[in-house]
This record gives C-alpha cells, structure tokens and sequence, in this order.
C-alpha cells in the first residue's frame, strides 16, 4: 500500500502567482482556457493564497476572495495530478475555513461547471466540495459563457461572533 504524502499547509500569502501557475498548467482538464488561466495567476498574485508544502515543493493551492466582511469565494485551487487523493485538497479547504471563521466570515462559497455540463473531470470536482459540505446554491448559465454554465455552491462556516 502507497503511503500517503507528508505535507504542511502554510497560512495565506500574497504573491504566490509564480508556485501556482505550474499547478494550473498541469491541469488542462480543469484549467485549460488559456485566457482564463492568465486570469487566474493575476488575481492569485493579489489574493490570499494558502500552500500545501511536501519539504520545498508546492504540490497544491487554494486562493480566498473575500466580497464583504462575511463572505469569501474559495476563488481557484489546484493539486498536482500525482499528489491527487492525498488528502491535500480536503486540507487546503479545512485550513481555508479555520481562517475565514478566525476572522468572522459566515458563508464560504466556490464556483465550478454546472451539472449540465457533461465534464467527468468536473463531476469530481463537484463531488469533491460536497464532501467538504458546500451545497449547490444557484447555476448562473452565462455568468462564464453558454458553453460553461456556473454553479454556485455555498457552505455556512458558522454563525456570527457575538458583538
């Protein structure tokens, strides 16, 4: 039996465009419109973006975007295909939560392809965040373009602090 990968999730960080790009290259199933993919590692250079670290190597991201002091989109996260069903994504997002409740935020959400869309790669995905307890919320069928209709799912992180 393989053993699973040692790795440490780092706390968020700016500037991280350069150790995610090669993760979202590595991807095409996922990350393969090129324009959006640019997209991508600008937004990431700007945002708060967590690690997953086996020693120096970067084997996987996720990238936070907060839209109101109770709100945050886990905006785009990536896994180096050989380090996939290693437990690094499932960490990613717990270490993503612990964040965002340390600072008060309540619902986390993330978008992916619609169930409409007959992609294999992002029936996994869906799956993947339903695991993580995200709900399917809305599908917005032109918010990317009529061939990549978005769903929206969303997770509550808890009720608000007290003030």
């Amino acid at each position: 039996m393989e053993q699973p990968l040692a790795f440490t999730i780092t706390q968020p960080l700016l500037g991280q465009s350069a150790v995610c790009e090669p993760i979202l290259r590595a991807l095409p199933e996922w990350f393969g419109i090129e324009e959006s993919t640019r997209q991508y590692v600008r937004e990431i250079e700007a945002l708060p973006t967590l690690l997953a670290r086996r020693e120096e190597q970067v084997l996987g991201f996720l990238t936070l975007k907060r839209h109101s002091p109770w709100a945050a989109e886990l905006y785009v996260m990536g896994v180096l295909p050989q380090a996939h069903r290693q437990g690094i994504g499932r960490a990613l997002v717990t270490q993503a939560e612990a964040v965002l409740r340390a600072q008060g935020v309540e619902f986390f959400q993330v978008k992916t392809l619609a169930p409409t869309h007959p992609d294999p790669g992002y029936a996994r995905t869906r799956a993947f965040y339903e695991a993580q307890g995200f709900r399917p919320l809305e599908i917005l069928p032109t918010l990317w373009d009529a061939e990549n209709p978005c769903l929206v799912m969303i997770k509550s992180l808890g009720a608000a602090p007290e003030s």
